[in-house]
C-alpha cells in the first residue's frame, strides 16, 4: 500500500477562499493516483479551534472550513471508485477545551470528569514531558494534565 498524507487546509482549494476543502482533495485524485497511491491520510478534517485540527470539539462533524458531509461522503465515492482508500486521523486521546465532554467535566460531572487525567497540589506543571512539552495548562480553579502518547504523570 502507498499512502499519501494530505493537510487538508493547506492541500488545494476548490471555491477560492485561500484554504484546502474536501473538494479540492477529490478534484486531485487523478493526480494522487498518477503517483502511485492506493490510499490517503487525512489529517483531522473533524470541527476545531485549531488550525492542525487535533484538538477536536466534534468527533461526528466536518471542520465547515473543508466543507460538508456531503463533501466527505462524495470523496470516499469518488476514491473508492478511482481504488483508493481514504484513512482518517482520528484522534480520540485528547479533546479540544471547547468540546463539550470537557465543558462538562469542569462542570462536575462524574462521568466526563474520569475521562481525562487531573493534576494534583504536588503536580509540577512548570515540568517539560518527555517530547519538550508542558504537560498541563491552567484553567479556572482546576488544571488539567495534557499527556503525549505513553506519558505518565503523578496526580
Amino acid at each position: 500500500m502507498v499512502v499519501y498524507q494530505i493537510f487538508v487546509r493547506s492541500f488545494y482549494d476548490s471555491d477560492g477562499d485561500g484554504i484546502g476543502d474536501l473538494k479540492g482533495v477529490a478534484e486531485k485524485l487523478d493526480y494522487i493516483k498518477s503517483l502511485g497511491a492506493n490510499a490517503i491520510w487525512l489529517n483531522p478534517i473533524y470541527p476545531s479551534p485549531s488550525y492542525h485540527g487535533y484538538d477536536v470539539t466534534d468527533y461526528k462533524g466536518i471542520n465547515k472550513d473543508f466543507g460538508t458531509m456531503e463533501d466527505f461522503e462524495n470523496l470516499i465515492k469518488k476514491a473508492h471508485d478511482n481504488g483508493i482508500k481514504i484513512i482518517l486521523d482520528f484522534v480520540p486521546n485528547h479533546t479540544s477545551s471547547k468540546h463539550p465532554w470537557f465543558e462538562k467535566a469542569l462542570k462536575g460531572d462524574r462521568k466526563y470528569k474520569d475521562y481525562y487525567i487531573w493534576s494534583g497540589k504536588d503536580t509540577n506543571l512548570r515540568e517539560l514531558s518527555g517530547i519538550g512539552q508542558k504537560l498541563g495548562i491552567q484553567r479556572t480553579a482546576k488544571t488539567i494534565i495534557m499527556l503525549p502518547s505513553g506519558q505518565r504523570c503523578q496526580t
